[in-house]
């Protein structure tokens, strides 16, 4: 009851200013759950995703080594290739 008088007794800035002051204080709240819910349900995506993008970064270091590997056996071929042909033509020109 004494709640009641001293709201019936604010003047109508009081009145303004507690209406605001709620509506800010409820903003917030519905702020923070919405954050904490948004948390909650993509921390484990985020980590699932991060886990993937490791797994998928090993397997492009990988291919890279593959990718260096088949770059020095191309090389090596093209000059056993390259000295055949030398030794070829030799035989030829006499």
């Amino acid at each position: 009851m004494a709640q009641l008088s001293i709201l019936l007794t604010q003047s109508v800035t009081g009145a303004v200013l507690t209406i605001v002051a709620l509506l800010i204080a409820a903003a917030g709240i519905g702020y923070l759950t919405a954050w904490f819910y948004a948390k909650s349900v993509y921390t484990p995506i985020i980590k699932g995703l991060e886990a993937e993008k490791a797994d998928l970064l090993k397997q492009v270091a990988g291919l890279k080594e593959d990718i260096r590997k088949l770059n020095e056996k191309v090389e090596s071929l093209n000059q056993i290739i390259s000295g055949l042909e030398k030794n070829l033509s030799e035989k030829i020109s006499f």
